[in-house]
């Protein structure tokens, strides 16, 4: 099977410091590189100065880009100073990937939530890069390819994250990845650590509707993929989208589509 090298991982892995560490690479670092911090803190030199760089900071750099990391003694948010710095890195190239780079002005740090989806491409990276007998490399090419659309969607969501927006961006998150599943707000608030006052007026200054109001709307509209193309009945459908009470999956759903669940489910699949 021939391989598609125009998007190529040179190297990926996950690193862990707990004494000093210094790289400098004023010529740039001759590949693309995105590194992301999952634990601690390091800094880096971002838009031409060192910068604090914490847990969720995603960074990306072009080949020619001057590159400076530092790990040192940081304050944690216990108030502690020690050296703590745990990241995903990936360097890779490949003319998709100059075409993909050149799409959109790219900041060199993005703000993300470490979500469980996100954390999952860069682990499935560095797993592929380790295997000693890899007769499928262009894999690891669309787990790069996807990683990277990932970041303009990422981008387009939410292109400018302050502190405050960032913690409505985790409740979305949140909701998103546990919409089938029964949750309170306090569930929500205690995830992203505020008061449920704090979270729901956040989410609504950042989205203009309440969590519950935007949880309704996931929950639907995978109820109704469900209702199109599983072979669930209309009652488990309901159930495994988040609704307790068929009752009332059957009122929101009306209201929302227009028809009920049933009729649905006739129209749509008479059309396929």
């Amino acid at each position: 099977m021939p391989t598609d090298y125009s998007c190529q991982v040179l190297t990926a892995g996950f690193s862990f410091h707990r004494k000093p560490y210094a790289g400098i690479h004023p010529d740039g670092v001759k590949n693309y590189l995105l590194r992301l911090q999952t634990d601690g803190r390091c800094r880096a030199r971002i838009d031409g100065e060192m910068s604090l760089v914490d847990a969720g900071d995603l960074l990306l750099f072009s080949p020619d880009e001057p590159y400076e990391l530092k790990i040192d003694n940081e304050r944690n948010p216990m108030g502690e100073r020690l050296v703590e710095s745990g990241d995903y890195h990936i360097f890779f190239n490949g003319s998709w990937v100059d075409e993909w780079w050149e799409r959109h002005k790219r900041p060199n740090r993005i703000k993300v939530e470490l979500t469980e989806s996100l954390l999952t491409l860069f682990r499935q990276l560095v797993l592929e890069q380790r295997r000693i007998s890899n007769p499928y490399p262009e894999i690891s090419s669309y787990y790069m390819r996807i990683l990277c659309l990932e970041v303009d969607r990422l981008l387009a969501e939410h292109p400018t994250i302050t502190n405050t927006n960032y913690v409505a961006y985790e409740i979305k998150n949140y909701i998103e990845e546990n919409a089938s599943s029964l949750f309170k707000l306090e569930d929500v608030a205690t995830h992203v650590g505020i008061s449920v006052s704090r979270g729901v007026h956040l989410f609504k200054e950042a989205f203009g509707k309440s969590i519950m109001q935007y949880t309704l709307d996931v929950r639907l509209n995978m109820a109704r993929e469900r209702i199109i193309f599983s072979p669930m009945t209309l009652e488990h459908v309901a159930e495994s989208s988040g609704f307790n009470n068929y009752t009332y999956f059957h009122r929101v759903f009306r209201s929302r589509f227009g028809m009920s669940p049933k009729e649905f489910r006739l129209i749509h699949r008479e059309q396929m």
